[in-house]
C-alpha cells in the first residue's frame, strides 16, 4: 500500500524558493516514510490547477494508492485546487506542518517568512476543502512528534481498510438464518457504498471441494494442529475421535482452497444449511479468521465484511480481532459483565494462551460433533463494533470495553469466549446499543480503536456512534436523532 504526498505552492515565489520548497517537502515525506508502516511516495511540488487535477486523477486511478497526504508549504491559492479535489476519489489527509520545529528568532527575515508560511497557506487550503465539502482528516504538528505520526498512521490504517473494501469479494455458503432480521441487508447498496461484492454459493459446491482434498494434505494439517494446540487425547492419532479431527482438517483444506481459488477474503456459513458436510465448520473457521479472513455466522455477510476490514486496519498491531456475539450477562450489582462467544467461531488471535483443540456435542446443526478451539480471551482494553443496515444508510456502532478474566472457571462451557465490562457501565451500554438498533453479531478488536473507526467511517461516508466512558443514555439518544436528520439531509430529500 502506498500514500501519495502532495505539496502545494505557486509560481509567484520564483525557482530558487520552489527548489527549497521541493527539498523541504521531500524531507517531510521522507520522515513520514520512516515513521509509518507504509510507503510514502513524494510527488513534485504543485503550482497550477492543471497539474493538481492531473495528480488527483492519477491517484484516484492507482490501485496501489490508498490515500493522499496534502501539505501547503507556502501559500497555494485554493481556487487552483477546486478541480483536483473534486476529482479525487481517495481518502485525504491534510497535514498542517512546517519544515522547521523552532523559529530561528534572531535570524528571521522576509525570505524566511515567504518560504515558511504553511500557517498561512494551509488555512487557505482548509477553507476550500470545507467550502467544497471534502471529507478529510486534519492533523496539525511537526512530523518529528511521535503523536503526530501516530495520528497519521491511524488514518493510513483506516485507508488500508477502505482500500481492501473496494475490491473485497465475499462468498456466502447458503443463505442467512431463517426469520432473522439483522443479518439481512442491501448487497447492492453495500457494493455501491463500499465496493464489496457479496454472492451466494451452494453449500455442496464447498462439499465437493472438501471431499476432493488429498489425504496427504489432511495428514499434514493434523500434524500442524498437534504442534500448535493442546489437542485432546481422544483426537490424537490412536484416539477414538481421531477421524473427527481429520475431517475437521479436510474442511479447512477444502474451504481454504475454495476461497483462494475464487479470490475471496471473507465468507459466511449457516448451521441451517450444511448440505453434505459432516460437521459444522468450527476449527476451520477459527484458523481462517486467524489468517485474516472475514467471517460471519448464520449468513451474516455484513459482520464478515466488517471483520475482514478491521483485520486489515489492525494488521501489525498488538491485540487480535474476532467475530463475536453478546451471549449472556453477569448482573450482580457492582460486578456487571458480558459473556460473549459464538458456538464455535471465535478467532484465536484474541486468545490469552495456547488454545485447546477439543470435540464436544453441539445441539444445533444436526451433524456430527464438531471440533473447535477452546480458550479465554486476553484481558485488556478493546472495542466491540456492529454494522447495521438502517434502510436508507448503514450505521456503525462501537462500544469501548475492558476484557477481563472470567470471575470463575468455565469447565462446562467448551467454546472460545470473552468476558468484558462495557464502558461506561453495562446498563448505559446496553440501553444505548439497543436504542441504536445495533446487531447482536459484532467484531471484537483489541488492535483497533475509536480513532481508526472514526477515520474509516468518514472515508466511507457512514454513520458511526461510539459508546464510551463519557456516554449517557440521554445524550446518546439525542445524538441518534441529530444523526437521523443529518444523514437524510446529506443524501438529499
Amino acid at each position: 500500500m502506498k500514500l501519495w504526498f502532495l505539496t502545494g505552492s505557486q509560481g509567484l515565489y520564483g525557482e530558487d524558493t520552489l527548489r527549497q520548497v521541493a527539498e523541504q517537502s521531500q524531507e517531510i515525506a521522507g520522515a513520514l516514510g520512516r515513521g509509518l508502516p507504509f510507503e510514502v511516495v513524494w510527488k513534485p511540488v504543485l503550482t497550477d490547477a492543471a497539474a493538481i487535477r492531473r495528480v488527483c486523477l492519477e491517484a484516484s486511478g492507482d490501485d496501489e494508492c490508498a490515500g493522499v497526504i496534502a501539505w501547503m508549504h507556502t501559500f497555494s491559492p485554493a481556487k487552483m485546487w477546486i478541480a483536483g479535489l473534486d476529482a479525487l476519489r481517495k481518502p485525504l489527509l491534510h497535514l498542517h506542518t512546517q519544515a522547521n520545529v523552532a523559529l530561528p528568532w534572531s535570524s528571521i527575515d522576509m525570505d524566511f517568512m515567504n518560504l515558511n508560511q504553511a500557517a498561512h497557506g494551509d488555512r487557505e487550503f482548509g477553507y476550500i476543502q470545507t467550502r467544497l465539502g471534502v471529507p478529510r482528516k486534519t492533523v496539525a504538528g511537526h512530523v518529528s512528534d511521535p503523536a503526530v505520526v501516530e495520528r497519521i498512521a491511524t488514518w493510513a490504517r483506516a485507508a488500508a481498510g477502505r482500500a481492501e473494501l473496494s475490491s473485497l469479494r465475499l462468498a456466502r455458503f447458503g443463505d442467512n438464518m431463517r426469520d432473522v432480521a439483522v443479518t439481512e441487508g442491501d448487497k447492492v447498496e453495500a457494493q455501491l457504498r463500499f465496493g464489496v461484492s457479496v454472492n451466494t454459493y451452494g453449500v455442496n459446491d464447498l462439499v465437493d471441494a472438501v471431499d476432493a482434498v488429498p489425504d496427504s494434505d489432511v495428514t499434514a494439517l493434523v500434524k500442524e494442529y498437534e504442534e500448535t494446540y493442546q489437542v485432546a487425547a481422544e483426537l490424537r492419532a490412536g484416539g477414538d475421535r481421531h477421524d473427527s479431527l481429520r475431517y475437521a482438517a479436510r474442511i479447512e483444506a477444502g474451504l481454504r482452497g475454495f476461497l483462494t481459488d475464487g479470490g475471496f477474503k471473507a465468507f459466511t456459513t449457516n448451521f441451517e444449511d450444511l448440505g453434505g458436510l459432516r460437521q459444522l465448520p468450527g476449527l476451520a473457521v477459527q484458523r481462517l479468521m486467524a489468517d485474516g479472513y472475514g467471517f460471519g455466522g448464520e449468513g451474516d455477510w455484513k459482520t464478515s465484511v466488517l471483520l475482514r476490514t478491521l483485520k486489515v486496519v489492525g494488521e501489525g498491531l498488538p491485540g487480535g480481532t474476532s467475530f463475536m456475539e453478546d451471549y449472556t450477562y453477569h448482573l450482580v450489582p457492582g460486578e456487571e459483565a458480558i459473556l460473549g462467544a459464538h458456538m464455535l467461531e471465535v478467532c484465536p488471535s484474541i486468545a490469552a494462551g495456547t488454545p485447546s483443540c477439543e470435540i464436544h456435542p453441539l445441539s444445533i446443526g444436526g451433524r456430527e460433533d464438531p471440533v473447535r478451539l477452546v480458550f479465554d480471551a486476553r484481558p485488556g482494553p478493546a472495542v466491540v463494533v456492529g454494522l447495521a443496515d438502517m434502510g436508507e444508510r448503514f450505521r456503525l456502532v462501537a462500544n469501548e470495553i475492558d476484557v477481563v478474566p472470567p470471575a470463575e472457571p468455565l469447565p462446562r462451557l467448551p467454546v472460545a469466549r470473552a468476558v468484558w465490562k462495557p464502558r461506561p457501565d453495562l446498563r448505559t451500554s446496553a440501553e444505548s446499543w439497543l436504542t441504536a438498533g445495533a446487531p447482536h453479531h459484532t467484531v471484537l478488536s483489541a488492535a483497533v480503536g475509536a480513532e481508526e473507526l472514526t477515520d474509516l467511517a468518514d472515508m466511507l461516508g457512514v454513520e458511526l456512534v461510539v459508546i464510551d466512558a463519557a456516554t449517557t443514555s440521554r445524550q446518546f439518544t439525542k445524538e441518534l436523532r441529530w444523526n437521523q436528520a443529518y444523514y437524510r439531509l446529506a443524501q438529499g430529500l
